[in-house]
């Protein structure tokens, strides 16, 4: 396996040497700024303001001989910064994302740290790698892909494949995982699709405990559209059911997911409302969506004990398959297209339970041919001891809490 590491270093001679291969690519910039209040434990160690830097290069290698084909994604990533540093730190735990992905618990390493010090980072890896065969009706996928499911559009518990944060900004491309993946599609136009994801233990074993394997069937009647799902992931037995609905011009849609968890049958639910018009000229398009978090508190105390004890809530926030501590949320946003290259989207996050918020605003700019400006204004709403507010650390009057927040990316593709 050390030796695909090797190959990493050669894919970028390799795609300018073979043009035919490269099937495109961009290259973003990111700064990020966030405030700290006086009262979060994150002010000591990276000030009142943190400062953060991002780059990456991606290259999409691509080639085809008749039903046979492959794809590979080199990713170059380099970011320098307070939020290494806090990783580096230990402090953030489970709160914060990790300031590059890592292949430490997938069953391919296909990642190369090229150079690391207290506030920078550099990576270099492969983010897809896969060979597949496609027929009049059935696909074959083996390697790192990426896979999505589910009907939320906001949050999205059928999605438990690197599933995006419902606050994530730029959303181009998942992270990838090392699976094999098949579809066979119906004379109906219905389709069966099936996933086996394998991965590494905390002990870099290859184990079917962290394994996963999902059956999902996408199938239409009367006028609309369901799945049928039926999963075993991380050794815990899952049933769903989910489905799109046209009202009028509005569509509904929705998602149930059982799961056989530590202490039993788990519910997690989602149904959102979506609807297009055009307002004083321009192109107008809202969503309204409920989030039940079946593995989320139950009371609006998010103490250390209560959270210590939610082990099934822990385990999927430390794997990112989950963002959300609390059980009822609201979300909406409104997508404006103020002109064809300009669209700026207002959005709501709204725990129900302790009545704390996170108020996003996204601002997307075609600025020129290949090239965009990605920027957002993130602003929690809530007193300390809530979820948006800062989590209250116990015997301390210091909490998790986070101020304002600025973000702005620039990409150029190619």
């Amino acid at each position: 396996m050390r030796r695909l590491l090797c190959a990493l270093a050669l894919l970028p001679p390799l795609a300018l040497a073979a043009p035919d291969w490269l099937q495109g690519g961009h290259v973003k910039a990111r700064w990020q700024t966030l405030t700290y209040p006086e009262d979060s434990a994150f002010r000591e160690p990276v000030g009142a303001v943190a400062h953060d830097q991002a780059g990456s290069l991606r290259l999409k290698l691509r080639t085809r001989t008749g039903p046979l084909a492959w794809e590979a994604d080199y990713q170059l990533l380099a970011r320098r910064g307070d939020a290494v540093e806090l990783a580096n730190s230990g402090q953030a735990g489970w709160l914060l994302p990790p300031p590059l992905p890592d292949d430490e618990r997938r069953w391919w390493d296909l990642s190369h740290e090229i150079s690391s010090d207290d506030d920078s980072l550099w990576v270099q890896r492969l983010d897809r790698l896969a060979a597949s065969w496609s027929g009049d009706k059935t696909v074959l996928r083996l390697g790192r892909q990426a896979v999505s499911w589910g009907n939320g559009l906001i949050y999205n518990p059928m999605d438990f494949f690197n599933p995006f944060d419902p606050a994530a900004i730029d959303t181009e491309y998942k992270v990838g995982d090392d699976m094999l993946y098949g579809q066979y599609l119906l004379d109906s136009g219905s389709d069966w699709q099936l996933v086996r994801v394998q991965r590494r233990d905390a002990r870099g074993d290859v184990t079917s405990e962290v394994s996963s394997t999902a059956l999902k069937y996408h199938g239409f009647g009367l006028e609309q559209e369901y799945d049928l799902l039926l999963a075993e992931h991380f050794d815990q037995l899952q049933l769903g059911v989910g489905g799109v609905l046209n009202t009028g011009d509005a569509v509904l849609r929705g998602d149930l997911l059982l799961t056989d968890a530590s202490d039993g049958w788990v519910a997690s639910a989602v149904i959102n409302w979506s609807y297009s018009w055009v307002w004083g000229g321009r192109n107008v398009s809202a969503v309204a969506e409920y989030f039940f978090n079946g593995f989320g508190l139950r009371e609006a105390d998010y103490s250390a004990e209560n959270l210590a004890a939610a082990t099934d809530l822990l385990q999927r926030l430390e794997r990112g398959e989950l963002f959300t501590l609390g059980r009822h949320y609201l979300a909406g946003s409104l997508l404006v297209e103020v002109n064809p290259l300009l669209n700026v989207t207002p959005t709501l996050f709204y725990n129900l339970g302790d009545n704390s918020a996170l108020a996003q605003l996204v601002l997307q700019w075609d600025l020129a041919q290949d090239w965009q400006l990605l920027g957002a204004l993130n602003l929690p709403l809530g007193p300390a001891g809530t979820e948006f507010g800062g989590l209250e650390i116990t015997g301390d009057e210091l909490n998790l809490g986070s101020g304002p927040g600025l973000f702005a990316q620039l990409a150029y593709y190619f």
